[in-house]
């Protein structure tokens, strides 16, 4: 690419932030919790609110210092975990203490979404999946 090209790409970007109100919808962090799963539920959310709740921790500081220093507004922070039916099928249980503990391991980091309670059906349905549906 040469240097007109960049530049104009650059004075592009600028105008959509002006006059057509671009902004970034969403930024998303992805985090594993496979190494959260236990045969014991409860051990299980506790891990995974100590993952979620220190990796994410700076998630929301994170997005505004770049919006800040781009100057393009960051809406939403999202995280997104490992399917949960994963560790339903290690840990059996309720899966709705999980749901719990994401909703409340999201609101701690003040992120807009998380994302993971769900079964990974297309590969073949899991017991978890199955507890999980």
């Amino acid at each position: 690419m040469n240097k007109n090209t960049n530049s104009d790409n650059i004075i592009e970007t600028i105008r959509m932030i002006e006059e057509e109100n671009l902004d970034i919808r969403t930024i998303t962090m992805g985090i594993s919790l496979m190494d959260c799963a236990d045969s014991d539920i409860d051990r299980s959310c506790e891990k995974i609110y100590q993952k979620i709740t220190t990796k994410a921790k700076d998630l929301v500081k994170t997005a505004a210092d770049i919006s800040r220093e781009y100057g393009i507004p960051i809406i939403n922070q999202r995280i997104t975990v490992t399917p949960i039916s994963l560790l339903v099928s290690a840990s059996g249980g309720d899966p709705v203490k999980y749901a719990k503990i994401l909703d409340k391991a999201a609101k701690a980091v003040n992120a807009s979404f998380i994302g993971g309670f769900f079964a990974v059906v297309p590969e073949g349905m899991t017991a978890g999946g199955k507890t999980l549906i």
